[in-house]
């Protein structure tokens, strides 16, 4: 496993280091996404679900009043949005290990709210921060070996 930092300028770049990140996808990847509001997660989503093969990422949203929506293309990819939960059972109670199998890509936006049921998960962890007006700093750990970071850069 492997860390990597970068800095977006433009909401229009978070989607597209997503978008790389996601071609790279294999399957069976639980991805982790923190950061406060405004700093690009569903942007970043949009993009990984592009790349994973959603067939139309257009549809991407937070999923914040339904809480989990499903993108079907290459891999299942389910979005979780923890944002209304309170405790890590109401997380569970979803069926989270349900939706971890080979084919699908488990997006969790505002994971931080739920942190404590992942830490028996290998996931990868991505950390969005404001870095000012346009600029979004972006730490990735936990990225498995076969993902190029060198992609991930325009």
């Amino acid at each position: 496993m492997k860390s990597f930092d970068l800095v977006s300028t433009s909401p229009e770049q978070t989607i597209e280091i997503g978008r790389e990140l996601g071609k790279q996808f294999k399957g069976a990847e639980i991805i982790g996404i923190y950061g406060p509001l405004g700093s690009g997660k569903t942007h970043l989503i949009k993009g990984i679900a592009a790349g994973a093969g959603a067939k139309s990422a257009a549809i991407v949203n937070s999923p914040t009043f339904v809480i989990i929506n499903e993108y079907k293309g290459k891999f299942d990819i389910y979005h979780i949005d923890a944002y209304r939960l309170n405790t890590t059972d109401e997380f569970e109670a979803l069926g989270f290990d349900d939706y971890c199998y080979p084919h699908s890509v488990v997006l969790i936006e505002w994971a931080d709210k739920i942190d404590s049921a992942l830490q028996s998960v290998d996931y990868i962890r991505i950390e969005l921060s404001h870095a000012g007006q346009n600029l979004r700093k972006i730490h990735i750990a936990n990225l498995p070996l076969h993902i190029k970071c060198r992609h991930l850069i325009g």
